[in-house]
C-alpha cells in the first residue's frame, strides 16, 4: 500500500487531506491518481463509496489554473451526487480555493446563471447542463478536464443522448475520465469515441463477508409490511436505509411507518429538490430521522457514512443493484447487516440474484409477528413527495406494496402455481402468528 505522498500529490494537497483525516489511499485512488496527475485518460470501474471522487478530483485541483472560466466539467446522474461531488472538490481544493458550482434542476436557474460567471469547476446533471447550453449561459470551450461519474446509471436513466450533445460542446483536446460500476456496450462505445488512449483501471466490487451479514425472510404477501415493522423495532439500527423498487412503494412504506410513530423519510425522483435536500439533512443529523426509504435512482451516488442496516423491502432485478445496495453498510471496518424481506412478487428477482452472485444469503425462520394495520390510499390522495391527505381506509382495494390482502388458506405464486398458506395463518393470539417458511421457500430454491 502506497502513501499519498508516493502517488505524487503536492505538499499543499497532502496537508489538506491530512486535515480532512484522509491518510491512506483506497485501491481506486492508488491506481488512478498517478494516471490522472500525468494527464492520461482513464476508464475506471468502481462502485459508490470507493473513493473515486478524490481519484479524479486530485488531478483537477492540482493541474487547474484559476481564471474565472469553466475548466472542468463533471457530469453526474443525480442531484444529490452532484452536491456531494461538488462539496468534496471544495474540501480537496481548500488550499487553492477553487470555485465549484453544482448545477442541477429543481432549483432557481437564475442563481446558477449568475454564479457561472466566475466558476472554475461545474458539477451537474445532464438535463440542466444541456438547458444552460441551450440558453447560452454556460461556456464549455475552455474545458480541460471532463469527468463522467456513474456513467452506467446515467445511461440507465436515459441520459445517453444528452451526454452526447454535451460532449459536442467540449474541446476534443482535453483529459477525459469515465467512472462506472459496470461497463456495458454503450459505455464501451462512448469511451472509444470520446477518449484518447485511455488506461483502464478496475477495482473489484466486493463485500467483506466478515463484516456484513446477509439474511432473508420468506413471508406471505399479507404479512410483508408487518414483518418489516417487527424487524425495524427489533434490530434498532443506528442509520437504516430501506430500498423500494418504485416511488409509490417508497411513499407507501414511509407513510405507514410514520402512521405507526416510526420516524421515516422518503427520497425519490418525484420529490422537488428542496425537499430532497431537507430529507438528506435530517437523515444525516444527530437529532433527525434514522430511517431513509429510497429508490435506487435517488440513492445512487449517496455516500452516507454510518449505515448499520440495509433493508430490501423490494428485491432488485439484478445482482449488481443488490450489491450496490448492501454495500452501503459494513464500511470503514464496521459491522453491518443486509435484510431482504421476500414475498411472492420478489421470487423471480431473488432467483436472479442468487444465480448471478456467490454471496451467501442466509434464510432466517419467521418470528412471531404482531400484525399491524396499514393505510391504503388511492394514487390521487398522495401529495407530491408522499404526504397523506386523508385518513386511512382499510377497506380500499389492495395494491402492490400493501399487506391488505384478503386472508385465506391458499394463494398463488408469480408462476401461477397455487400453494397452501395453512402454516402462515394469523393465529388467535391477538393477531400474532408463529409462521414456518419451508414450503414457500422451496419454489425459488429449486429454480
Amino acid at each position: 500500500m502506497k502513501t499519498f505522498e508516493e502517488l505524487g500529490l503536492s505538499e499543499e494537497m497532502l496537508w489538506t487531506l491530512s486535515g480532512l483525516g484522509i491518510k491512506i489511499p483506497s485501491e481506486i485512488q492508488e491506481k488512478t491518481i498517478p494516471l490522472v496527475l500525468a494527464g492520461r485518460d482513464v476508464i475506471g470501474g468502481s462502485a459508490t463509496g470507493s473513493g473515486k471522487t478524490l481519484a479524479f478530483a486530485s488531478g483537477i485541483v492540482e493541474n487547474l489554473e484559476k481564471n474565472g472560466r469553466v475548466q472542468a466539467l463533471v457530469l453526474t446522474p443525480t442531484r444529490e451526487l452532484a452536491e456531494q461531488v461538488a462539496t468534496s472538490i471544495r474540501k480537496f481544493s481548500k488550499h487553492k480555493k477553487v470555485n465549484v458550482l453544482p448545477v442541477y434542476g429543481g432549483v432557481n436557474i437564475d442563481t446558477q446563471i449568475r454564479a457561472l460567471k466566475n466558476t472554475d469547476v461545474v458539477v451537474g446533471t445532464p438535463g440542466r447542463i444541456l438547458d444552460h447550453l441551450q440558453r447560452d449561459t454556460l461556456q464549455l470551450g475552455k474545458v480541460k478536464f471532463l469527468v463522467l461519474d456513474e456513467v452506467d446509471r446515467m445511461f440507465d436513466m436515459g441520459f445517453q443522448d444528452d451526454v452526447e450533445k454535451i460532449l459536442e460542446n467540449v474541446p476534443t483536446k482535453r483529459q477525459t475520465m469515465l467512472f462506472s460500476a459496470t461497463i456495458s456496450s454503450a459505455i464501451d462505445h462512448l469511451s472509444k469515441k470520446h477518449t484518447h488512449k485511455p488506461v483502464e483501471v478496475s477495482v473489484e466490487s466486493h463485500v467483506d463477508a466478515s463484516k456484513l451479514k446477509q439474511v432473508y425472510y420468506d413471508v406471505p404477501d399479507h404479512l410483508k409490511f408487518s414483518l418489516f415493522v417487527h424487524l425495524l423495532k427489533k434490530e434498532k439500527g443506528r442509520l437504516v436505509m430501506v430500498f423500494c423498487n418504485t416511488r409509490r412503494n417508497a411513499d407507501f412504506v414511509t407513510n405507514n411507518l410514520n402512521h405507526l410513530k416510526i420516524p421515516a423519510k422518503a427520497i425519490h425522483g418525484g420529490m422537488v429538490q428542496n425537499k430532497r435536500s431537507r430529507v438528506m439533512g435530517e437523515f444525516n443529523s444527530k437529532d433527525g430521522v434514522n430511517v431513509l426509504v429510497c429508490t435506487d435512482v435517488a440513492a445512487r451516488g449517496l455516500d452516507i457514512k454510518g449505515v448499520s442496516h440495509v433493508y430490501n423491502y423490494d428485491l432488485p432485478k439484478t445482482s449488481e443493484e443488490y450489491i450496490h445496495r448492501i454495500g452501503r453498510t459494513a464500511r470503514a471496518g464496521k459491522d453491518g447487516i443486509a435484510i431482504s424481506v421476500l414475498c411472492s412478487r420478489d421470487y423471480d428477482n431473488f432467483n436472479n440474484i442468487k444465480k448471478d452472485t456467490e454471496l451467501k444469503i442466509e434464510e432466517v425462520p419467521l418470528p412471531r409477528i404482531d400484525r399491524v394495520g396499514i393505510i391504503i390510499e388511492s394514487r390521487k390522495n398522495f401529495s407530491r413527495g408522499g404526504g397523506i391527505k386523508r385518513s386511512s381506509d382499510y377497506r380500499s382495494r389492495p395494491r402492490a406494496g400493501s399487506d391488505n390482502r384478503p386472508r385465506g388458506n391458499s394463494g398463488s405464486r408469480q408462476d401461477g402455481r397455487s400453494f397452501n398458506r395453512g402454516s402462515s395463518r394469523v393465529g388467535n393470539n391477538r393477531g400474532s402468528s408463529q409462521q414456518g417458511s419451508r414450503g414457500r421457500s422451496q419454489g425459488f430454491r429449486r429454480r
